[in-house]
């Protein structure tokens, strides 16, 4: 890329809710919320009733699951999510008790709630499963989510919140991280704000194998960017790395090299993560547009039913923070309520199957 791009000015600092480093969130308690056993038993009523109903996975919504109480908490926990620290924590579902199919619907009528889900890949998977098959992490046409590897700090590439409900927790290792892009921006700023201005330029980033008819093998979009008012982050950077496969895009230049590599530095420091312990039957939610997250490598039980096994949900915010416009560019489309929506479908598969696919 050309070394006389003008560089946007990174200030002033950003002074939100979503700015906090680890030690600090760690001390306090308004990002988690213990299940309480009248909760729990809304939630298997609504379940029940889908059940009954033929309905599954997604084909019910927000008015088919309704939670006369839970609902008022599920709201809370949203804007926390949304206008708040960016991360929050559900523990105490019953999964230990619950079938695959009552985890699934009672995971998609909570996720209902809080937002609209989009695709988590070209197969058109809206429920998504966070578990290994033995792909290889660095391979192009995958993603981390099939691995037991270590994964640095990024964004997940589709969806402004992204939940994660624990069936079966690892044998060792897995530790999931959360870090504050805000704070990260920050530090940059005040310690290098050359390098971060490199970051408010757009980088190309690889789209892995799930390239639309027609479209680019990539799309570009800045690390940070500031938009009326709100700091937003993407950074998935072996995306960005791979990417530089391509012969078409300009080279990286040693000062965007540099930019990347304070920014991996600084959200891998104890000093600026949060480490989260994934029980079974807890679900995590962070906003991602204003935290990045991470997991180490783990090790999974040799058993197939007892391996580490997560849901995901990519979901939307209708009425959520004005995006800029290359965020609904990257993949073209909107949901039923205004929102960039997830990866576009290109081999559609059945939306949410109750395994690995």
């Amino acid at each position: 890329m050309s070394t006389d791009h003008r560089l946007q000015d990174p200030s002033p600092a950003v002074d939100s809710p979503s700015v906090w480093r680890g030690a600090e969130l760690e001390k306090r308690e308004d990002w988690i919320h213990h299940v309480s056993a009248d909760e729990i038993a809304e939630l298997e009523r609504c379940a029940d009733r889908i059940i009954a109903r033929g309905l599954c996975v997604p084909d019910f919504g927000k008015d088919d699951f309704p939670l006369p109480k839970f609902a008022g908490v599920l709201d809370r926990i949203r804007e926390n999510i949304v206008n708040g620290p960016g991360v929050h924590v559900m523990r105490g579902l019953p999964v230990d008790r619950w079938s695959r199919e009552q985890c699934a619907i009672t995971y998609w009528g909570i996720g209902a709630h809080i937002g609209e889900a989009v695709t988590q890949n070209a197969y058109g998977h809206v429920l998504g499963h966070v578990k290994d098959i033995g792909v290889d992490v660095d391979d192009v046409n995958n993603r981390g989510h099939r691995s037991r590897a270590a994964l640095s700090y990024h964004n997940d590439i589709g969806g402004e919140i992204i939940g994660l409900f624990c069936l079966k927790p690892s044998k060792s290792g897995g530790l999931s991280s959360v870090v504050s892009a805000g704070a990260l921006y920050n530090e940059m700023l005040k310690r290098r704000p050359d390098l971060l201005a490199e970051l408010l330029q757009p980088m190309h980033l690889d789209r892995r194998g799930e390239v639309p008819e027609g479209w680019e093998p990539h799309y570009r979009l800045p690390v940070f960017s500031r938009y009326e008012g709100r700091l937003i982050v993407c950074f998935v950077r072996r995306f960005v790395e791979s990417a530089q496969r391509f012969s078409e895009l300009p080279r990286l230049t040693q000062a965007q090299w540099d930019a990347l590599d304070m920014l991996r530095d600084l959200a891998a420091s104890p000093e600026f993560s949060l480490d989260i312990t994934f029980n079974p039957g807890d679900i995590q939610f962070v906003n991602n547009l204003t935290t990045m997250h991470s997991r180490t490598g783990y090790e999974d039980y040799p058993e197939p039913e007892q391996k580490r096994h997560l849901l995901r949900l990519w979901l939307a915010v209708p009425g959520g923070w004005p995006l800029p416009q290359a965020f609904y560019d990257r993949y073209g489309a909107t949901t039923p309520g205004g929102r960039p929506t997830g990866i576009v479908v290109t081999d559609p598969r059945e939306p949410a199957p109750m395994d690995v696919a």
